[in-house]
């Protein structure tokens, strides 16, 4: 129940992304693309909570109290990691739509994010904790790479 209730809000999601906001055509179809939301919203609304899910189920956390793993142990908690991942993949290819994309080095960052978020969809899908944890690696460092050279000043990272 709760991956149809999930992927329903993903369909919804990608739905309303065709709808609205700015328009414009994609020279190589003819398509018209609509944003719905801005830059900054999309990383905000979209990224940062998919990326959260990834870290928030890999790696370990040592404490006084011991070692916890984080990594998934139900199909369900996967299946949470393997959505957010997919997510995270397509959302690459949101930041390069016209309106969005910041040119060829944003382009690259974007693209980036899609290839790593892939891996952590690879690693979810195999039920690979060990590459999860490298994926979830990937991810921060595409985006911390792209931070470094767009985040605006005074913004908390």
């Amino acid at each position: 129940m709760m991956s149809r209730a999930i992927f329903s809000s993903l369909a919804a999601l990608l739905l309303l992304a065709g709808c609205g906001g700015q328009q414009q055509d994609a020279p190589e179809t003819g398509v018209s693309q609509r944003t719905v939301v801005t830059t900054a919203e999309t990383m905000e609304w979209i990224l940062e909570p998919q990326a959260d899910v990834i870290w928030d189920n890999a790696g370990f956390i040592i404490d006084a109290q011991g070692e916890t793993d984080l990594a998934p142990t139900t199909d369900d908690a996967w299946n949470r990691v393997v959505y957010a991942a997919a997510t995270l993949s397509e959302a690459g290819n949101l930041l390069m739509l016209p309106g969005r994309s910041a040119g060829a080095d944003w382009n690259e960052y974007a693209a980036g994010l899609t290839a790593a978020g892939k891996g952590a969809l690879d690693a979810a899908l195999r039920r690979d904790a060990d590459a999860l944890f490298d994926a979830g690696g990937n991810i921060y460092q595409v985006c911390r790479a792209c931070h470094n050279q767009y985040w605006a000043e005074g913004r908390r990272d």
